[in-house]
């Protein structure tokens, strides 16, 4: 059957200085897909002082459970830990890096970044710059020069004039290389830094658990909390599924940029992506709660963009997925987020996972029609009347 939603009334206070603190702190671990370790250690420990059982998978996604009522139909919600980054293509005969992106982002962005490079012998520091990077040299043909990321190469701050300097480094095809992220907190709330995508999703749901436990929120069904490792690159959420989950929230960036509706304050609740539309039952009734609980809200569509929900699907994981963002201006650039967003997503996740269950049918993974949801929608009534003519 589908159950009436009773929503729980107590406010949520979401705490600013503990979500921005462990903001702060992600950012500070590199993490770029490939190299989560030290991302995963960090969260899971902080899981484990939150009073959760935390769980890893052979590569490191996290999944940690917090017991409700009951244990079907669960409840998952899910970030990612990975982040955008590059690796070394080639050692050139000048002593400088080729380049290829890990995940999918702008060489434009990636000119002028700082950043380590990992490699055998330890870390290097370096900066990326485009083939053309002297204007006492190339005068107007740096501006008119192509970008892509074979228009850039990474200029190590080592001794390395050749390509023989760079083997003798240690630096060798495929070294994962870190960007700094340099974030700024403003005082007005505004938060600047590369990988707020998806750092940001993974403070507010650590923030949302800080909140339910301080607060001892009760939930009707058991909640996973799953951090991902392999977002950046599409495989996310492929593998952190358990039976149990019958639905699943990722949190992600928004765009907030022309002709889009996101927007860097409240929750901007995705209705679709690349992939599709996601799932009409979930994002109604997450929709709902924002307006029972006076959360901003605003819908947007993505026509270039994905998320751990379509990696679940398409691994085969039967669930109903649902996308909300925190509005980020210039996404997978040098991105922009505001406060208001995080902690307004992080309330809209505690009051979900606290909600009462609406389709007690999901609990079966398989079942007959009884309780199976409806879609039925009536005629949308209108009074339209064409203007009166005027009179002489």
């Amino acid at each position: 059957m589908i159950a009436t939603t009773h929503s729980m009334q107590t406010p949520i206070n979401i705490d600013p200085d503990y979500l921005t603190s462990r903001l702060k702190a992600l950012l500070e671990i590199a993490s770029p897909t490939g190299f989560t370790d030290e991302a995963v250690r960090y969260t899971a420990r902080e899981l484990e002082r939150l009073g959760l059982e935390v769980k890893l998978t052979r590569r490191g996604a996290i999944r940690a459970m917090r017991p409700g009522a009951a244990e079907r139909p669960a409840r998952g919600i899910v970030s990612h830990l990975d982040t955008l980054g590059a690796q070394v293509k080639a050692l050139k005969e000048n002593g400088r890096l080729e380049l290829v992106s890990i995940g999918h982002w702008s060489a434009r962005f990636a000119e002028g970044a700082r950043g380590s490079i990992f490699s055998g012998k330890g870390t290097y520091r370096g900066t990326i710059l485009p083939l053309k990077a002297s204007g006492h040299t190339f005068n107007d043909e740096i501006d008119t020069q192509p970008t892509g990321w074979r228009h850039i190469e990474l200029r190590v701050d080592a001794l390395a004039r050749d390509r023989s300097d760079l083997v003798q480094l240690g630096i060798d095809v495929g070294d994962i290389v870190a960007i700094d992220p340099q974030p700024e907190f403003l005082d007005n709330g505004f938060i600047v830094s590369r990988h707020l995508d998806d750092k940001a999703g993974v403070a507010i749901m650590l923030a949302a658990l800080e909140a339910m436990q301080r607060q001892k929120v009760e939930t009707p069904v058991d909640t996973y909390w799953l951090f991902t490792i392999g977002e950046e690159v599409g495989v996310g959420a492929s593998a952190a599924i358990v039976p149990e989950i019958a639905s699943l929230v990722a949190i992600d960036n928004g765009t907030t940029a022309p002709g889009q509706n996101s927007d860097e304050f409240g929750v901007t609740l995705a209705m679709a992506d690349q992939t599709g539309p996601f799932d009409y039952h979930l994002s109604r009734k997450l929709y709902e709660l924002c307006g029972e609980h006076g959360i901003r809200v605003q819908k947007d569509v993505f026509r270039y963009y994905r998320s751990d929900a379509a990696s679940a699907l398409e691994a085969g994981h039967d669930v109903r997925t649902a996308l909300l963002t925190f509005g980020v201006d210039a996404s997978h650039g040098y991105e922009r987020i505001h406060l208001h967003a995080l902690m307004s997503v992080a309330k809209l996740a505690v009051y979900h996972a606290a909600s009462e269950v609406q389709i007690e049918r999901d609990a079966e993974e398989v079942s007959g029609l009884r309780g199976f949801t409806r879609q039925k929608v009536r005629q949308a009534e209108q009074d339209l009347k064409a203007d009166e003519p005027e009179g002489p």
